[in-house]
């Protein structure tokens, strides 16, 4: 057969493979199944059936707790009656009551009470041993129960069925019990919730009493001190003399004030005193009468007053009959005199008499002065003992009302303790009821899922045995053709119609790049770094191997990486003879909006490497390669893969500048390096804007040193 006839064959390989891995082959392929896949559907159905119903059923209760404060008010201390004790339950508070509601010690109550461990449903070790579990307990897969003790058993069991939680957005707590007996889930249910208010209670008791045990206990200790602190008030009251008077003040300032009292009244006296006697003395030398209240209350001054007013009567009644010179004239007028001589006398008597009264508060002063000095100087001593006395006092003080507290809180605790006020902080709100409805196993869901599933894997491996044998069993070689190897077209007029379609992979004049050539730049631009993570592969010429080269160097590096190999030769494109969907849609349709990015990544059938195909292209291809969308489209991929690889096309249909923005590093592929068409090609690339161009020739032994002797030769 000749190399036309091969690659017509290797062609069609390809396309038979893949025209039978479309829907309708793998749908024909299930139809042809059917049998095996329901029979062993409806096998797992009967076979999840007959065991559901061999299975034990459990029920389930559950009761309903609601955590609040549940505090009396009328309970509380005096103090606290007007505030909010513990108005609100957070999310930890709830969690924490859970927690003890799923306690050890709560779970030894109830089976205590229910008498749970004579039940071989919670000791299984009643039914007999079980050799399955020993076996498992040796090899280190569970416990094996003879080595727990009975009950270690019955509680590992209870706690198996119990089970609590926090319903959603509440600060209600779901207690849910499971068991083979329905009665049995109620009533433990019911128990659970009832001995945990119960253990609320008693904790609330055992703190108000271990609050009384502590404060009597600190009432004893106080009262000594009490005690001791106003005994020693007392012994330095004595001490210092500092007795308590009227008014509640000392002796000593008592004293001092009465002291300033009295030399306030003798200087009053002493100037009051002097004013009479000054008073007097001046009515008596100026002749004029005196009338002071201490005169006129002078018995004596009053009669010789009177009777000098008789007489002065007396006299003028005998003046209107009688001369002057008349005996009885003289007589009453010598009368006269002689009165008031008497009366003057008086009242020089009285006048010496208020001076002595002066003289006498005077020296009375000066006695009341020495005694408040030393009144002085004693109360300052005073004072200062005083001080210290004072704080005696506040600390008996201190001591005398923290004991008054402790005796008042004391009462109040004795007082709950005694009536029993300590109250839970939640209440049952949903007790618990016999179920007749099994919570496990549930037969219908049971058979469901074991029926699909069993479906689900038969029609999984049956489509996968399918796309097995649909794969071609000998891989697609690209290797290039010999220009004569190629058939000829049938000659003009001979009849025969041939088809306007053109070969997937145009190889037919070159014989390809050497494959360790290929294989050594791959190396090279592997670890080149980010430099050479964009690639541009473009031809000197058509025919020249282009996308043969570009997919040998794309398969060399998606061994070392995630790579993407675009096919931009517009105007012959060849990628799809190598792309598990040789009809999926391409750049072409991506730059329509016709395609999204998803919908035009393909993989290569023989390697790793992703591939966008050209697509159904538009006519106007130098449209395409100026497009936007294609610069955004190429972006987003390089910043997607490790490497992108784009095959250009031959060097005369390409727009060098665009893919210089596209990706910088170039790989020219050429029939001779030293030629000088290639050579002027490479400068071309390199005046376009590529950073680095890299040369493949066929029949090149060294691709490095072929490449230095091209940039030598430009």
């Amino acid at each position: 057969m000749g190399a036309g006839g091969q690659l017509t064959t290797r062609l069609g390989v390809v396309q038979t493979a893949v025209e039978e891995l479309d829907l309708g082959a793998l749908g024909r392929a299930l139809w042809r199944r059917k049998a095996s896949i329901l029979a062993l559907t409806f096998g797992a159905a009967a076979m999840a059936f007959i065991a559901v119903s061999l299975i034990t059923p459990k029920y389930k209760s559950e009761t309903r707790v609601l955590i609040e404060t549940r505090e009396n008010i009328f309970l509380r201390p005096e103090a606290d009656k007007t505030a909010e004790l513990g108005a609100t339950v957070d999310q930890e508070a709830v969690a924490s009551q859970i927690q003890l509601i799923l306690s050890r010690d709560l779970a030894r109550d109830i089976i205590e009470k229910l008498k749970l461990g004579e039940r071989p449903e919670f000791d299984p070790v009643l039914h007999g041993a079980s050799v399955l579990k020993m076996l498992l307990g040796l090899v280190g897969i569970g416990r094996d129960p003879m080595t727990m003790t009975p009950e270690e058993r019955v509680l590992k069991s209870f706690q198996d069925r119990l089970l609590a939680f926090q319903a959603e957005k509440s600060r209600v707590i779901v207690i849910e019990f499971e068991s083979a007996d329905p009665e049995l889930a109620a009533q433990v249910a019911n128990a659970v919730a009832a001995q945990y208010l119960v253990l609320q209670r008693s904790a609330k008791q055992t703190q108000t009493r271990a609050a009384g045990q502590w404060l009597s206990g600190e009432i004893d200790k106080l009262r000594t001190k009490v005690a001791d602190a106003e005994a020693a008030v007392e012994r330095y009251r004595s001490k210092a003399s500092l007795f308590v008077g009227a008014n509640n003040l000392t002796l000593s300032n008592q004293q001092l004030g009465d002291y300033s009292g009295q030399l306030a009244a003798a200087r009053a006296q002493k100037a009051d005193a002097e004013a009479k006697a000054r008073l007097i003395r001046d009515a008596m030398r100026s002749g004029a009468s005196f009338e002071f209240a201490d005169i006129t209350n002078s018995e004596l001054l009053r009669r010789l007053s009177e009777q000098r007013v008789t007489l002065r009567a007396q006299l003028a009644e005998q003046s209107s009959t009688l001369l002057p010179a008349h005996p009885r004239i003289k007589e009453l007028r010598a009368q006269i005199a002689d009165l008031e001589a008497q009366i003057r006398a008086e009242g020089e008597r009285l006048a010496r008499s208020l001076e002595n009264d002066a003289k006498l508060s005077a020296a009375r002063m000066g006695t009341l002065d020495s005694g408040l000095d030393q009144l002085k100087q004693q109360a300052s001593v005073s004072n200062e003992q005083d001080v210290q006395l004072r704080a005696l006092e506040r600390d008996a003080k201190s001591q005398r009302d923290l004991l008054e507290s402790y005796l008042a809180k004391y009462r109040e605790a004795t007082a709950r303790d005694s009536i029993d006020a300590a109250s839970p902080d939640a209440r049952v709100i949903s007790t618990a009821t016999v179920s007749n409805t099994p919570s496990w196993p549930k037969t219908l869901p049971t058979v469901l899922v074991a029926a699909f599933g069993v479906l689900a894997l038969s029609v999984g491996f049956a489509l996968t045995s399918e796309l097995l044998a649909a794969m071609p069993t000998q891989a697609v070689a690209l290797v290039p053709l010999a220009p004569s190897s190629v058939p000829s077209p049938p000659p003009p007029g001979s009849g025969t119609r041939v088809a306007p379609a053109r070969p997937m992979l145009d190889t037919r004049t070159v014989a390809g790049v050497p494959l360790e050539d290929i294989e050594a730049l791959g190396r090279q631009i592997a670890a080149a770094g980010e430099g050479a993570r964009r690639l541009t592969v473009v031809g000197v010429a058509r025919n020249v191997g282009t996308t043969v080269t570009a997919v040998t160097l794309a398969r060399s590096l998606a061994r070392r990486g995630r790579v993407v190999l675009v096919d931009l030769a517009l105007a012959n494109p060849d990628l799809a003879v190598i792309a598990c969907y040789p009809s999926a849609p391409g750049i072409a349709e991506l730059i329509r909006g016709t395609a999204s990015y998803g919908e035009v990544i393909t993989r290569d059938r023989h390697s790793p490497l992703h591939l966008v195909l050209s697509g159904h292209a538009l006519a106007d291809t130098e449209a395409v390669i100026a497009s936007q969308r294609l610069s955004i489209t190429l972006e987003a991929l390089a910043r997607s893969y490790d490497h992108l690889v784009i095959d250009a096309g031959a060097l005369p249909d390409v727009a060098a500048e665009r893919f210089a923005e596209f990706a910088p590093r170039a790989v020219l592929v050429a029939s001779t390096i030293d030629d000088l068409g290639t050579i002027e090609a490479r400068e071309r690339l390199l005046h376009a804007g590529f950073t680095d161009v890299s040369v493949l020739a066929s029949g090149s032994p060294e691709p490095a040193a072929e490449a230095g002797r091209a940039q030598a030769a430009a």
